[in-house]
């Protein structure tokens, strides 16, 4: 049960909001494909360790794809935002709705805010 995963000097974890970066080869061409979406869960030890990001597609369809780590066509990997999730697998996320994710990975600077605003708010004078 993997927490956190490394791909070219990027750390990212489970419920991180992540733009994977892929080669693609057509006619004789290369070009890159961005793919977004959330880290849903890591697998696997060693060189067979894989992970799998899930975005919402046209038509609120979910779109889920799994990246092995290694894989030559996978160029490179930016963590949009880096969210914070109790589970190493939150597969649950399938049954949820858009407005309830994005509870779920919010980042965790936004929630140390929401306290520090909460706080203040109710404060006695």
């Amino acid at each position: 049960m993997a927490l956190s995963i490394v791909h070219k000097d990027t750390k990212f974890q489970v419920g991180d909001i992540v733009r994977v970066h892929q080669k693609i080869q057509e006619e004789g061409k290369t070009r890159i494909q961005v793919f977004e979406g959330t880290v849903m869960s890591i697998s696997g030890n060693g060189a067979s360790k894989s992970f799998i990001v899930r975005r919402i597609g046209v038509g609120s369809i979910g779109i889920e794809r799994i990246f092995p780590i290694i894989a030559p066509i996978i160029d490179k990997v930016e963590v949009k935002t880096a969210g914070k999730t109790r589970r190493s697998k939150i597969y649950y996320i399938r049954s949820k709705s858009s407005r309830e994710l994005a509870k779920i990975t919010r980042p965790k600077e936004v929630k140390s805010q929401l306290k520090k605003t909460t706080k203040a708010k109710y404060k006695k004078s």
